[in-house]
């Protein structure tokens, strides 16, 4: 049995990405994939990469990685992209859009946001039709196969479902969640490449981290929408969009 840490959605909030890694050593967890947003939002979308890039196996693109790989009028995109400079910015554009493998016999699907879109938001309370859609593929998958298990980041909420016999998971957010003042990341277990059925296991992890440290490196870079970003960070309450 092998286990792999699924995190998601640091946002540039590298003392909580910082809480997660050691609490993955910790578990003795190697395998880590990230369901992408590592930047924007928070002070140090650049350590976030630099880390991320160190630690993760596989990492796929979120919708701020895609917004910060991109040219942009907007004065709090173009802050994160002077941070990040051109070769942190180079390895945003390159990354993939999926992550897919057999584990316990079971095809498994990770993304951001859904599986035809990094911008594409479906919440835990959404229609019964559209939750059973995360399982499809779309041409930007690797594979045209149906997920028996859909796992993604995006909305700063984890949750599990198992929607029409099949499992549905949200990972949550590390860097800027938005349902409790924790980081969260999930840990899959199960046989890694195999297709024969067996044991698979999900778990949720809720991590402290020091919240009033974040909100300081926040303050002292200067970064642009301070204070919601640390409204965001006390309260885990969402600022209204652009998440």
């Amino acid at each position: 049995m092998e286990k792999i840490a699924i995190i998601s959605d640091i946002h540039g909030n590298v003392t909580a990405l910082e809480a997660v890694l050691a609490d993955i050593r910790q578990r003795k967890i190697n395998r880590i994939f990230c369901l992408g947003d590592l930047v924007g939002k928070g002070p140090n979308s650049d350590l976030t990469v630099d880390l991320i890039r160190q630690h993760c196996e596989k990492v796929v693109r979120g919708n701020w990685d895609e917004y910060i790989a991109n040219e942009s009028e907007f004065e709090a995109i173009q802050w994160h992209q002077a941070l990040l400079g051109p070769g942190r910015i180079a390895y945003l554009s390159k990354l993939p859009f999926s992550i897919e493998f057999w584990m316990s016999g079971k095809y498994i699907r990770l993304f951001h946001a859904s599986p035809r879109s990094v911008n594409e938001r479906i919440q835990p309370w959404d229609d019964l039709a559209l939750r059973l859609s995360l399982f499809e593929p779309s041409e930007l998958c690797g594979e045209q196969l149906p997920a028996d298990v859909a796992g993604y980041g995006d909305i700063h909420g984890a949750y599990l479902q198992h929607p029409g016999g099949k499992t549905l998971f949200n990972a949550g957010s590390v860097g800027n969640p938005l349902d409790i003042t924790q980081a969260s990341y999930t840990v899959l277990e199960g046989d890694y490449g195999s297709r024969d059925q067996a044991s698979l296991n999900l778990q949720f992890v809720r991590v402290p981290y020091d919240i009033e440290r974040a909100v300081q490196q926040a303050i002292d870079s200067q970064m642009p929408q301070l204070e919601p970003y640390i409204r965001e960070l006390r309260t885990a309450e969402y600022r209204g969009k652009d998440a």
